[in-house]
């Protein structure tokens, strides 16, 4: 049973909050009170991220990584990517006078990794764990903080040159919203558990699949900024999600048989 309510959890958390957000929108378009913008633009931004977290977690293994190593992976992890990738684009926009795409997506998928790196070593000194899952977990919880920021600043931006427009801010909310998993979530939580399983089994090989996990990262980021349009969109996701879901079943696998796995199942 506790099993089952985990491996759905995901559908409660996106149910829920779709449902707040449809009574905050409600309530802000009835009264014309300004003050729930910011409570439309969090769950707006969130909802979705969160509820795709919740399904990565329920499939990663027996094992489930702490509450507060995700908690601090998606604020940190997002909080911290965010100013320092914007801080380094600022700063190579200046000194190149414009910034390729391939250079904003180095800097934001090597921003992301900044703190799920961190917490690689301090679990790896609390608990000795390494396994692939925990990392790939963790790094769709920091690219969740991630794009939900951006999400947010965008759907700030899209309220301040609409002059107030709801629907403008909806509609961007929408589509960032309903491609975070597939986007920056995905692309994190990729090099991540190839960081891991680096780790978790140091060998030339995996640090290839790690630095090639990377690349592959990149290559969809400048791809997703560079095109526009519905299908270059929806084969991007497709090539991201389900290079993900079969990372997921391969560290799951590597979960259930590997001599870290631990013996107590609820032990964090």
């Amino acid at each position: 049973m506790r099993d089952l309510f985990r491996r759905w959890a995901w559908l409660g958390v996106l149910v829920i909050g779709l449902a707040l957000y449809v009574v905050v929108l409600r309530t802000l378009v009835r009264t014309q009170n300004p003050n729930f913008v910011p409570s439309l633009l969090l769950l707006g931004a969130t909802v979705v991220p969160l509820a795709f977290l919740t399904f990565a977690q329920a499939r990663t293994g027996r094992w489930q990584v702490p509450a507060a190593a995700l908690v601090i992976a998606a604020f940190f992890g997002g909080v911290i990517g965010v100013v320092v990738a914007g801080t380094l684009e600022y700063d190579a926009l200046r000194g190149l006078g414009a910034l390729p795409m391939l250079f904003v997506a180095v800097i934001e998928e090597a921003a992301k990794m900044i703190v799920p790196v961190v917490l690689l070593f301090v679990l790896l000194a609390r608990h000795g764990r390494r396994l692939p899952s925990d990392g790939l977990v963790i790094g769709v919880a920091s690219g969740m903080g991630f794009a939900a920021l951006e999400t947010m600043g965008y759907g700030f931006s899209a309220l301040l040159e609409s002059k107030g427009n709801i629907t403008a801010v909806q509609e961007t909310l929408f589509v960032r919203g309903l491609t975070a998993p597939a986007g920056h979530t995905a692309w994190t939580g990729l090099t991540c558990g190839a960081l891991w399983a680096m780790i978790a089994s140091p060998t030339g090989r995996k640090m290839l699949a790690f630095l090639a996990t990377f690349a592959g990262a990149v290559a969809m980021h400048t791809a997703w900024d560079t095109f526009g349009g519905v299908i270059p969109f929806v084969i991007l996701a497709i090539l991201s999600l389900g290079w993900l879901f079969i990372a997921l079943h391969r560290y799951r696998a590597f979960a259930e048989h590997t001599q870290w796995a631990p013996r107590d199942p609820l032990t964090v």
